[in-house]
């Protein structure tokens, strides 16, 4: 008799939904984590700019290259699109909706980290359009920062981490990274004829002992 071969052990499948959880988890992690961090990044600057400085003062840091400029703006990054306030505001509100309903798809850092900059981003900016003057819906966004030789325009903290957000977004697209943290590749076909099943009629050959 001959001995019967170990089969080797495969990993159950029963632990696919745990492996995703676990991934899910760490993603959601990293996406409060830097949510949080920029939302309180971009509030304390702003603080401290308004506390500290006058509203068209500016300080040159670094010459041309950085520069602070305290200035309200009523519209959009980078001060465009100005007296349309009460848009955005709508525009942003949207956005968080849709980044905590769809934040339990991910199961990538790399997008966690995406998401987590558009999110704090889209809330830092969002609190100055609730919370300041001239009122609830309607207020200026607190922008500070210039660098004439890069922008013709003055941002924040949340601005630079949106736009982050959007750069990583494009990479991760171009290089084809799912929201499961795995390149989507296509599988080639085989461009090989498939062998043809004889038919009844043909003749079959007979093995002779």
């Amino acid at each position: 008799m001959s001995a019967a071969i170990p089969r080797r052990s495969r990993p159950s499948r029963a632990l696919a939904p745990r492996v995703r959880t676990e991934k899910r988890s760490r993603a959601l992690i990293v996406l409060a984590l830097i949510a949080l961090g920029i939302y309180a990044l971009d509030q304390i600057s702003k603080i401290l700019v308004v506390d500290l400085m006058t509203e068209g003062e500016v300080v040159r840091v670094l010459g041309e290259v950085l520069q602070l400029h305290f200035v309200r703006n009523p519209g959009a990054a980078f001060s465009l699109a100005s007296g349309t306030t009460w848009v955005f505001s709508i525009i942003a509100a949207g956005v968080v909706v849709f980044i905590v309903w769809f934040a339990r798809r991910i199961r990538s850092l790399a997008w966690g980290l995406v998401f987590g900059l558009l999110l704090g981003g889209v809330l830092g900016n969002l609190t100055d359009r609730l919370l300041r003057e001239p009122g609830f819906g309607l207020g200026h966004v607190v922008d500070f920062l210039s660098t004439p030789w890069l922008l013709p325009a003055i941002y924040n903290v949340a601005d630079m981490s949106i736009v982050s957000s959007m750069i990583i977004f494009m990479i991760l697209t171009i290089r084809g990274i799912g929201l499961d943290g795995e390149r989507v590749v296509d599988k080639p076909k085989s461009d090989a004829p498939k062998p043809e099943e004889p038919t009844s009629d043909e003749p079959k050959a007979e093995i002779v002992p």
